[in-house]
């Protein structure tokens, strides 16, 4: 390694497309026995932020990027921020960029070419893109940025692999070759994989970016799956945890074909401790993630990004479930 890149600061983007389990992958990073000490940024597709809660309490610091992909209309964001970290870069060993699910990869790629300074400070380590198991298939069927995202991955942790048999995960990954022949590709559960699989790669190659993509460095325009919107929800009181759950357990049924991907942080009357929520389609999960720090807000905040999603009936039949 040349003495430049010696003294460049690696920058892992960490993608995959909604609910694939970047977080999880992500906190398992955060939490494993590695000695080094990594700045976060995450990029969100709504309003209102929760990704940030759902990241473990690690002592890494954790920049987030609302109402905006982190590939287009908030991509100054992410130069203004790793010029910021640039300042201080003695505090931390690297950089783990986490995209929207909803993010085009190559752009955020290209930021570490086109910039100048970003260029000269930090060094692209590698794309990591994490794959739903379950659901990638038919995702590839209806969405370009799943596609974009296996493409330019150096890394691809195939995860959910416990909710698959042998041959479903053999015709999965025959499908990723098909699209990225050379990837390093890693089976998962939970994000559960070795650090040497994800961290440490040695580059990004920029030669097979630009053989699927030849106009890679040029091209920067970027638009999303069309109809895909994203719409964020707020109550203050505290929830009736058996109306919420008999509500959006009622709603993902009847319209977890269009709802990509929901999630939330929820406040239910009598506990302490925050509820994170997250769902893929119609597969829901939850668990109780620590208690609410004294001087915070116990706000319940719920995120739906899908398609044909209706505000005024969402916001009804989350309000519905505050604790009378």
């Amino acid at each position: 390694m040349s003495g430049t890149a010696q003294t460049q600061v690696p920058v892992t983007v960490l993608t995959g497309f909604l609910g694939a389990g970047k977080t999880t992958l992500l906190n398992h990073i955060l939490t494993a026995e590695h000695g080094r000490k990594y700045a976060v940024v995450i990029n969100e597709f709504g309003e209102l932020g929760v990704d940030n809660d759902l990241v473990v309490d690690a002592d890494e610091e954790v920049f987030e990027m609302n109402n905006g992909c982190i590939c287009c209309t908030v991509r100054g964001d992410l130069i203004r921020i790793l010029g910021s970290l640039m300042k201080r870069r003695n505090k931390f060993d690297g950089i783990i960029v986490e995209t929207t699910g909803l993010a085009d990869p190559a752009p955020v790629a290209q930021t570490f070419f086109v910039d100048a300074d970003v260029r000269e400070k930090t060094r692209l380590d590698a794309v990591v893109t994490v794959v739903d198991a379950c659901n990638i298939l038919k995702t590839l069927e209806e969405s370009s940025e799943a596609l974009h995202q296996i493409a330019f991955a150096d890394v691809i942790i195939l995860n959910k692999t416990d909710l698959s048999d042998e041959a479903g995960l053999q015709n999965i990954e025959d499908r990723i070759r098909q699209i990225n022949r050379h990837v390093r590709l890693h089976r998962a559960t939970r994000g559960n994989v070795a650090l040497s699989d994800v961290l440490d790669q040695g580059g990004f190659d920029l030669k097979r970016a630009l053989t699927y993509e030849p106009d890679f460095l040029e091209n920067t325009e970027h638009s999303h799956e069309e109809g895909v919107t994203s719409m964020s929800f707020s109550v203050s009181e505290p929830l009736d945890e058996e109306k919420f759950q008999a509500w959006i357990g009622a709603l993902l049924q009847e319209q977890g074909a269009d709802i990509l991907r929901s999630k939330g942080i929820l406040s239910y009357k009598g506990r302490d401790e925050r509820f994170a929520f997250q769902a893929v389609h119609m597969m829901a999960d939850g668990d109780f993630i620590g208690p609410w720090k004294s001087d915070e807000k116990r706000d319940s905040r719920l995120v739906f990004i899908g398609r044909n999603l209706n505000r005024p009936q969402l916001r009804r039949g989350f309000e519905s479930c505050v604790a009378r």
